[in-house]
This record gives C-alpha cells, sequence and structure tokens, in this order.
C-alpha cells in the first residue's frame, strides 16, 4: 500500500501535440464537477516527434515540448491542487524510442562511438553477437537483394550516413579519404541489415517485437538516476502525486526497480501494468498499490455473463473455425510460433548465455535443440513470468509438459532446467524477461484473433475459456481484493483494451440468446460474401457490438485484426486475395440492404439488454475495492475497437453540456435507454465519482448483500460500508423469466437512499430497479 495519498479515482487522458498538457488543465473543471480524484496522464517525457502515445519516449530528462514541456505540467499541477486533485503520469522504464536515432541522444552516442560510448551499457546489447556492432534492420529487400552486396540509396549527407530517410552517425576519423557510403558503413559501429534479420539475428532487447523501441537496462543504478531525473524533480517539486508503470514484466528486476521507485517518490501511489493470468497473485513485496485492473475487469465482465449459453456458442465456434484445437492448445501453438518467428532472436539470446554459463562452444549441434527446449519451455509456461524464487512452480510445470511430451528434447531440458532455476544467473532473468513477450505477442495478438466463442472474453488479463463466473465467486475475489489491495487500480476501457466496455457489454448479450445469434450469423455470411474460417465471426461480434461504427474505422480494424490472427495473412506477408474478401465482407454490411438490415435488426435486438450491461459493468468497476478509473470519454458510451481506434479524440465539448444539463437538474432521460448519448452512463460515472471523493468513509470494507426470491440469481449486490451497490445481471433472461416478481434485497439495517433517482429504497428489486437497471444507495443516518 502507498504510505503517501491514494486517489479517490482517477480519469485517464491521451496527451499529444494536439490535446497538450495546457488542454489538459482546460478540462480539469469539468473533471471537478464530474467527481474525479486526481488527473491521470498518458507518458509526458519527450517522445519521437509527432508520436501521438508517448511510449517511445526518445530523451527522458525533460517534459515533451510538444505536449507542453515543463511550465505547461507546472501550470497543470498547479490547478489540480489548487482544486484538491491530484496528478498522476504514467512512465516507461522497460525501453526507450530509436526510430530516428538523432532525436535520441543516447541512442545515437552509441551508434558513433560504439562500446566505446558513456551510454553503452545504457542498452541491452549483444556485442559479442553482433561482434562489436548493433544490427539495425532497416534495409528493404529490394536495396540489398544479396545480404552480403552493397546496400542501394546508401549515401553521404551532411556528415552523416542517410539511408532513405534514415540518418544515423558516422564515427570519427572513418570517412577520412572516401567518399563511398558502402565503405564508410563497413566502418561503423552498427551494420545496417535486412529488416527481415529482426526475427533471427537481432543483437539488442527491444519491446516485444517492435524494433525501434530498445530495452534500457534501467536495473544499472546509474541507468535508472539518468532516466528518472525528470520524474525525480517531479516528486521534489511536487508537481505529480502517483505513477502508473508501464510493463513491469521487461525488467530485469522489478521487484528492486519498484523499491527504487518507491525511494525516489516517498512511497507515493505507484500501480503497474502487471498481467495476472486467474489464479496469479501479484508478488507480495513488491513496493506498490497493485495493478492497473486488468485482473479485476475480467471479473467484471464474466459475472455478467449467462453461463448457458457457452456450449452452443462454442460448438458455433468449431463450426466456423479451420482451426478446431481447444484454447490450451491453441495458446501454446501461438507461443511456440512467436518464439520460433518474430521473438527467436530472444531465445537465441537466452541461448548463448546459458553456452557462456556452461562454458560450452555452442555449436550447431548443441544450439539447436537448446534452442528448440527454450521456445518449448517458453511456450508451454502458464503465467507471463517468474520472480524466482517465487514462481518456482511454473517453471516446473512447463518442463514438466514439456518432459511428457518431447522425450527427444529430455538431454536439453536436463541441461538447461538448472541453469534457468537459479535465478541469480544471466540466462535465468532474461527467460523471466522474454516470458512475458511470448505471452502477450502469442496469446493478446495472435490468439485472441483467431477465438471467436464470444469475443468479449478475449481480453487482456482474461481467458476466454474461462466463460463466466458465479455471483458468489465475484464477492469472494472482492471480499479479497479489499484484503489485499484496496489501492490497486480498477479499469473497464484503457489504451490497449481490445474492445471499448460498452462493446464489450453489448456482445456479452449474445450468451443469452445463443441459437438466435447462430441464426442471424448465418443469415448474414449467407448474404454478404466472406471468406471461410472463424475471422468472419469474430469481425461481425465487432460490428454489431460497435454498431453504427463508421466504415472507415471498421475497415482499419479489420486490417489489424486479421493480420494479428495470422492465420491468412500478416503485417510482414499480406495476402492481397484474402484480404480483400475481409474488406468486401465490410463494405457489404454498409453497401448491401440485406446485410445492412440483418445487421441492423441484430443491434436492436442487443442494444437494451447492451445498456444494461453497461451501466452495471460502469456501477461495479465504480464501487468495487480499488481506485476507479475512467478512460477517456468512457463517461459516455464507449464503442471503440482496439488501438489505435480506442485513442481518437474525444468530444469534451458534448460531454460538458450534458454534464451541465446534469448539474442543472434538467431533465436529461435517465432511464431511456442505449439512445440517449450517453446521459443515463454519465449520471451513474458523476453520482459514483462523487460518492467515492465526498463520503471516503463509506468505502472501507466488502460485505456481500443477500438476494431471495424468483429473480435472486439476476441481482448482484453489495455493501461498501455505507455505500450500497445493486446491479441487474443476464436481462434477456430475467425478462424471459417473468422480470423480478417478488424478488427482495436483504438490505442491512438503517434507511437506504438511492442517489441515482433520489427516491428511498425499496427492498423489492422490482421497485428499485424500475427506472435503472442499478442503483447506488446510502444510509440516511449516515
Amino acid at each position: 500500500m502507498s504510505a503517501g495519498r491514494v486517489p479517490s479515482s482517477t480519469y485517464r487522458l491521451q496527451v499529444r501535440e494536439s490535446f497538450d498538457l495546457d488542454a489538459a488543465r482546460e478540462l480539469l473543471p469539468y473533471l471537478d464537477e464530474l467527481g474525479v480524484g486526481w488527473v491521470y496522464l498518458s507518458p509526458i517525457l519527450e517522445a519521437h516527434p509527432g508520436s501521438d502515445h508517448g511510449y517511445d519516449v526518445v530523451d527522458p530528462t525533460r517534459v515533451d515540448p510538444a505536449r507542453g514541456g515543463p511550465e505547461a505540467l507546472a501550470r497543470l499541477s498547479a490547478e489540480a491542487h489548487r482544486r484538491g486533485m491530484g496528478v498522476v503520469v504514467d512512465i516507461v522504464p522497460n525501453h526507450v524510442g530509436v526510430e530516428s536515432p538523432a532525436t535520441n541522444g543516447w541512442w545515437w552516442d552509441v551508434l558513433k562511438h560504439g562500446r566505446d560510448s558513456r551510454f553503452a551499457r545504457f542498452f541491452d546489447v549483444d556485442w559479442v553477437a553482433g561482434r562489436g556492432r548493433v544490427l539495425l534492420p532497416v534495409v528493404g529487400d529490394e536495396d540489398r537483394p544479396d545480404p552480403e552486396g552493397p546496400i542501394a540509396n546508401l549515401r553521404l549527407v551532411d556528415g552523416m550516413l542517410g539511408y532513405h530517410d534514415h540518418r544515423f552517425p558516422i564515427a570519427p576519423g572513418t570517412d577520412e579519404g572516401t567518399d563511398d557510403p558502402q565503405l564508410v558503413h563497413e566502418r561503423q559501429h552498427y551494420r545496417l541489415v535486412s529488416w527481415r534479420a529482426a526475427d533471427d539475428d537481432l543483437d539488442y532487447r527491444r519491446f516485444f517485437a517492435v524494433n525501434t523501441l530498445a530495452g534500457v537496462r534501467v536495473e544499472d543504478r546509474d541507468v535508472f538516476e539518468a532516466s528518472h531525473v525528470e520524474i525525480a524533480r517531479w516528486f521534489r517539486e511536487r508537481l505529480v502525486d502517483g505513477l502508473r508503470v508501464d510493463h513491469p514484466d521487461g525488467l530485469r528486476h522489478p521487484a528492486a526497480y519498484l523499491d527504487d521507485l518507491a525511494d525516489l517518490t516517498g512511497d507515493a501511489w505507484v500501480v503497474v501494468e502487471k498481467i495476472l493470468e486467474p489464479g496469479e497473485d501479484l508478488p507480495a513485496r513488491w513496493r506498490t498499490a497493485g495493478t492497473t485492473g486488468y485482473d479485476v475487469l475480467a471479473l467484471i465482465d464474466r459475472v455478467l455473463i449467462e453461463p448457458s449459453g457457452g456450449q452452443v456458442l462454442a460448438a458455433l465456434d468449431d463450426r466456423l473455425r479451420e482451426d478446431g484445437r481447444p484454447w490450451p492448445e491453441l495458446v501454446r501453438a501461438s507461443k511456440r510460433h512467436v518464439a520460433e518467428t518474430i521473438l527467436h532472436a530472444e531465445v537465441r539470446r537466452i541461448a548463448r548465455e546459458i553456452a557462456v554459463e556452461l562454458e560450452v562452444d555452442p555449436d550447431r549441434s548443441w544450439r539447436e535443440p537448446v534452442e528448440e527446449v527454450l521456445v518449448e519451455l517458453l511456450a508451454a509456461f502458464p503465467v507471463y513470468r517468474s520472480y524466482l524464487p517465487a514462481g518456482r512452480r511454473h517453471l516446473q510445470h512447463a518442463a514438466d509438459a514439456v518432459r511428457a511430451e518431447r522425450a527427444d528434447l529430455a538431454d536439453a531440458l536436463d541441461l538447461v532446467l538448472p541453469v534457468l532455476a537459479d535465478r541469480v544467473r544471466a540466462p535465468s532473468l532474461r527467460f523471466q524477461q522474454t516470458s512475458g513477450m511470448i505471452m502477450a505477442k502469442g496469446v493478446e495478438d495472435r490468439a485472441f484473433y483467431r477465438r471467436s466463442q464470444l469475443t468479449s472474453l478475449n481480453e487482456v488479463g482474461g481467458d476466454p475459456s474461462e466463460f463466466s463466473i458465479r455471483s458468489d465467486a465475484f464477492h469472494a475475489a472482492m471480499a479479497r481484493r479489499q484484503a489485499t489491495s484496496p489501492e490497486a487500480m480498477t479499469t473497464l476501457s484503457t489504451h490497449d483494451t481490445k474492445r471499448g466496455e460498452d462493446v464489450r457489454a453489448r456482445i456479452s448479450v449474445l450468451a443469452e440468446v445463443p441459437h438466435w445469434w447462430e441464426e442471424t450469423l448465418d443469415a448474414l455470411l449467407a448474404a454478404a460474401p466472406a471468406p471461410p474460417g472463424g475471422f468472419p465471426h469474430l469481425l461481425l461480434q465487432a460490428a454489431v457490438g460497435a454498431w453504427p461504427i463508421s466504415r472507415e474505422r471498421l475497415h482499419a480494424y479489420a486490417e489489424k485484426a486479421m493480420r494479428e490472427a495470422g492465420e491468412h495473412t500478416t503485417w510482414t506477408a499480406p495476402d492481397p486475395s484474402y484480404e480483400t474478401s475481409v474488406h468486401t465482407l465490410v463494405d457489404a454490411l454498409y453497401d448491401d440492404p440485406a446485410a445492412t438490415a440483418l445487421v441492423e435488426r441484430a443491434v436492436a435486438r442487443l442494444a437494451t439488454p447492451g445498456w444494461s450491461n453497461a451501466l452495471a459493468a460502469k456501477l461495479l468497476s465504480l464501487t468495487v475495492p480499488g481506485v476507479p478509473d475512467v478512460y477517456q470519454g468512457s463517461e459516455l458510451w464507449e464503442q471503440s475497437l482496439v488501438d489505435p481506434d480506442n485513442r481518437r479524440a474525444v468530444d469534451f465539448d458534448l460531454r460538458r453540456k450534458l454534464l451541465s444539463s446534469l448539474a442543472a437538474g434538467t431533465p436529461v432521460g435517465v432511464a431511456s435507454g442505449p439512445d440517449d448519448d450517453g446521459c443515463s452512463k454519465l449520471h451513474v460515472v458523476r453520482t459514483a465519482l462523487r460518492l467515492r471523493r465526498d463520503r471516503p468513509d463509506l468505502f472501507t470494507r466488502y460485505d456481500p448483500v443477500v438476494a431471495t426470491g424468483h429473480a435472486a440469481r439476476h441481482v448482484i449486490a453489495f455493501d461498501r460500508g455505507g455505500a450500497l451497490t445493486v446491479v441487474t445481471r443476464m436481462p434477456i433472461g430475467l425478462e424471459r423469466s417473468g422480470g423480478w416478481r417478488q424478488t427482495r434485497l436483504h438490505l442491512p439495517p438503517g434507511e437506504w437512499r438511492d442517489l441515482l433517482t433520489g427516491r428511498p429504497a425499496a427492498a423489492e428489486v422490482g421497485s428499485l430497479l424500475a427506472d435503472l437497471p442499478v442503483a447506488l444507495l446510502v444510509r440516511e443516518d449516515r
């Protein structure tokens, strides 16, 4: 837990050149009126020119001038603190941006001076493998058909080496006496190689498979201090109150890093983007308030899903998919493929480090089985990573799986396992850094796009094979969260979620009407031309979940989703024929009257129960234990798809207008359903955030509230210590069964009032939820 202040809630803003820190400051009155505790900023350190996301930091020693610079941060901080609000900032300790070397002084110096650069140790480079040179995979196939031949379009430009628009430094003295760019290139501390070489031969650690993001060795104290000098100033000058740490699994020693960060910030509120698999706990010794909330997101989504629909939807998925493997097998195969292809360079580096540790000559006969067993271990690893000595069982689990299925690798397994199990040895540490990459790329960016049973389940931190959870399991998880991590973040949407929260809420309704959906889907596939396989099912779920969505946005989503799936087309080897067939399907949804009518009829069927699910999920996320985060704009309907769609500009003028109507008491039709422009959701968000900010004494425990009667399974209720949440689940099933009838809540003693309607709260659920599918009660005598 944090020693300092803890926010009542946060509101995440995407800061960029077109929405800079001054624009964020101008939004503070709106956020204050909404009830937000702290404003939560995306990365603000200097990023690659033109970067909208900010995760490609090129200079960690200053606030990005394009985002307003340090002066704008000071203005924002002063205004936030004047209002009693805090400021939390997203930071990126694992890597820096190197897309344009001239913009990153550290990287430029390394390329110029090689191992003699004073910044050489800042980067995680295998100098031996590269024979003293950093490999830069930028050369196109057409410019170097022969890997050992000259590079076309290489030239000397203004004292630099140029390749198309790229510019690279020239080491002192290496261009004297020649104007031949090929010769000058051969004398440098770097080597320009084919972009294809990154998969197998890259000699610097990256952020996943992104060549333009180079890993830094923040475990080195000098590197930590150099890369955190500006962050230290924020806390020294009390400009920033908390931090969100991006991708801690990429760090060599996450626990040690968090110790250093806690010392630097004075034990400020810090949350980490740690993805936990179901049943996995955050390491207990980490000095952090907890995760950024993907684990809770998965529970909230699943407790609202009708379990009986799982079998029908699974059979539909099996009928459509070409790859009929069960989910665990699909995951393992996807991870194996990633380890053998786009992240094979990381596997090879672990093998090289094992050879050094064992003092053996890594000839081909030794190297191949070692690399293969590493691939199999990484594919079988059950969580993102272990943190030895904690999590030793995960390594043993993977080893047992490999031993059971690959007897031919027994000798190699016996060779590498003791090294990987020794937490102080270099291969063990690198294996831990690598397993998270393999999991993320194999599952989040591959398997999630191949499984279409119910795509609202295909979310970061979730396991699609866990279809739904019972309300008692949800209560148990939340009670445990209250006991162990009450200051962790809770979220429903982020800049990395695959589908916005309200898209998922609508898609989840399909579990209540699986036979109807199967008939609708078959009709759609008959009406509109579609390629075979399961991908059209995934795409059409996205379409009805986000409808009305523009043609351009759905085309962009289709391209990203089918290339991530990698079954018929990929980013590096697109198949024009297959992609045309997918885009033809998208166009048919807009241009073919029969297909359009089917989509619109499906949306009409799903919209109202989806609205109910959306409000239920939102109120749960705002009131369960933890610090609720509202992703920018999601106080109204959030029907975005995967990034960059979910990073689009937000219409804050509309939100100000609607919030003013609420504040003035103007009727806004909060019970009018999904066509209310989000007013009902805004009302729920404002009410819950203001209560959490103004009455923290009402949120000090977690006690389930029992419901009895005909429709008891359709309600979830809990008391947080004076604030009591009630939400509807499975609304179609509720309607089919005849409604609430005599269903009652066993409210704790006292007089209760529903803040959403302003009326005294009745124990009869049908009366309590007559206007909205959710209620937020408070004790009148407190």
